[in-house]
Parts: structure tokens; C-alpha cells; sequence
């Protein structure tokens, strides 16, 4: 057995093909084009990347995107001030707060200061909140990734065992409201979690975000099971290559799986997608309110 390799390349396509068209009609109605403006403190090399890979996206698919490149020496109260006059801009209708923060940041209070309608990063307490009621305005883009890659695999989620290992609200928690509102059964495992291994084995599905390469070999995976890896960490390999690896081993794993994402490649494609998407969902949100 040898598990089917499911990339989210596709998906993220069909999705950035559907806000190209939605974002054109929106900036033809509004004389605005759709506005993104993230924060980038420091200069965490792997922040920079993934900026770049943003911009590119929101320019492929008509957003307007603006990055606001601050030093790590910038102060908290510095940045609660951009975040301010990015709230009250009306040609900004996301706000994204690139994270990790640098060290001396207190991130939940920057956090706290988006507007709710512009956080398309969807960690606002009100936006978690009615995640967890199950009426959500914006859903986390990794976990929306996570949901639709295993709504690709099963035929229904409802009923099926679901282990998520990783309890951050970027990921862990956000997709485990995402599955728990879908009715599969759910337990978010985490690194004080006992009996790791017994868990994922009768888990049907199993999400691995925990940052730790390489944790999750094929003991660990009941046969047939669907194993999404959100897990990307740079390694050095037995020839000194600097790598991106996953959570999850991948040649043993999918020899065990019945489907399994790869990394790179497989969720982080339909992270950026749904960023589109937020932020087109956010320009729609707030011209209701206006």
C-alpha cells in the first residue's frame, strides 16, 4: 500500500481563479481595487519568503498589496499606531500582522487592536469566537487549507476519529473547532500529550502542526488513514543541504497512509489562497457596514 500523495497546487488555483474574477468585479463597483497591508517586523528570513510569496499572489489576482517593512528596534506602542491608522484607511480592507514577532513583542495585543472586519488572519478574539460557535467571518487560512485538503480525501467527516497535534490558535485550535463543527470526533493532542502514539493510531484523520521534523513516522498512522502536515521546519540533511522538512517522516508515512500531504507543497499553496479570499471576503463585510 502506498499513499496517495495529495498536493493542494489545484485547489489553490481553482480558489485564486475565483477571487481574480470576484476581486475585478469588486474594484469595477467600489473605483477601489481590494487593499492588504502587512506588517513585517524584523527580519526573520522565513517571514520574508513568505511575504514575497503574498505579494505575488495578491498581484496575480488584483489585490493591492503593501508591506510595512519595521525594524526590530520599532516599539509596541509604534506598531499599535499603524495598526490604528491602517483601521480607519478605506483602502485597506485586510490588515495581516506577519507573525513570528520578534523577541521584547507582545503579540496578542497587536492582535487585539485589528479591526475584526479587516483581520484576515482570523485570530481576533471576536473572529475565534464565532469560529468556535461554528458561525465564522473569517476562518485561519492554514486550517481552511487543512479542511478542504481533507474534504478532497473522505467521502464525510462526520464520525471519523480526528487527531490534531498542535494547540497554537493559528492552526492546532482553529482546525479542531473547524472539525469539531463538522462533526468528527475530536482530541487536540499537544508535547505534554501521554500516549502519543496510541492517539494517532486510531485516528482517521490526523493533522501533525506541532514543529518538531520528522515526529510522526508510520507507527504512528493506522493504515488508510488521512494525514495532513502542516509542519515546515529548514534541516540539514546527510549531504549538508539545507531542507524543508515536515512533521510527519514521509517515506514511512506513506507506506501507511492512505493519503498524505507532502512538504513543501502541500497545505502552504491553500494558506496563500485563503488569504485571497479573506481579504476579499473582508472588502465585502465592511461595505455592508459602511
Amino acid at each position: 500500500m502506498s499513499a496517495i500523495i495529495i498536493e493542494g497546487r489545484t485547489a489553490a488555483a481553482q480558489i485564486k481563479a475565483d477571487v481574480a474574477n470576484k476581486a475585478q468585479e469588486y474594484t469595477a463597483k467600489w473605483n477601489r481595487p481590494l487593499g492588504l497591508d502587512v506588517i513585517l517586523i524584523g527580519d526573520n528570513p522565513a517571514s520574508q519568503v513568505y511575504i514575497r510569496t503574498k505579494q505575488q499572489a495578491c498581484m496575480l489576482v488584483g489585490i493591492r498589496s503593501n508591506v510595512h517593512f519595521l525594524p526590530s528596534s520599532t516599539s509596541q506602542a509604534e506598531v499599535l499606531t499603524l495598526i490604528h491608522q491602517l483601521n480607519v484607511s478605506p483602502d485597506v480592507q485586510g490588515i495581516l500582522l506577519q507573525l513570528p514577532l520578534p523577541l521584547g513583542f507582545d503579540a496578542q495585543p497587536l492582535i487585539n487592536a485589528i479591526d475584526p472586519l479587516k483581520d484576515v488572519d482570523g485570530l481576533h478574539p471576536s473572529n475565534l469566537g464565532l469560529l468556535l460557535a461554528g458561525q465564522p467571518n473569517f476562518i485561519p487560512c492554514t486550517p481552511q487549507g487543512c479542511l478542504k485538503l481533507i474534504q478532497l480525501c473522505a467521502d464525510k467527516i462526520e464520525g471519523k476519529n480526528a487527531v490534531v497535534i498542535g494547540r497554537s490558535l493559528l492552526v492546532g485550535k482553529s482546525i479542531a473547532a473547524l472539525l469539531t463543527n463538522a462533526s468528527a470526533t475530536v482530541t487536540l493532542a499537544h508535547s505534554k500529550t501521554k500516549n502519543l502514539k496510541e492517539l494517532c493510531q486510531n485516528a482517521d484523520i490526523l493533522v501533525c502542526a506541532i514543529g518538531h521534523p520528522g515526529l510522526i513516522t508510520g507507527e504512528f498512522i493506522k493504515p488508510g488513514a488521512i494525514v495532513i502536515d502542516v509542519g515546515i521546519s529548514r534541516v540539514i540533511d546527510d549531504q549538508n543541504n539545507s531542507i524543508l522538512k515536515g512533521d510527519v517522516e514521509f517515506e514511512s508515512a506513506r507506506e501507511i497512509a492512505g493519503y498524505l500531504t507532502p512538504v513543501p507543497g502541500g497545505v502552504g499553496p491553500l494558506t496563500v489562497a485563503y488569504l485571497l479570499a479573506n481579504t476579499l471576503l473582508a472588502g465585502h463585510l465592511q461595505q455592508q457596514q459602511s
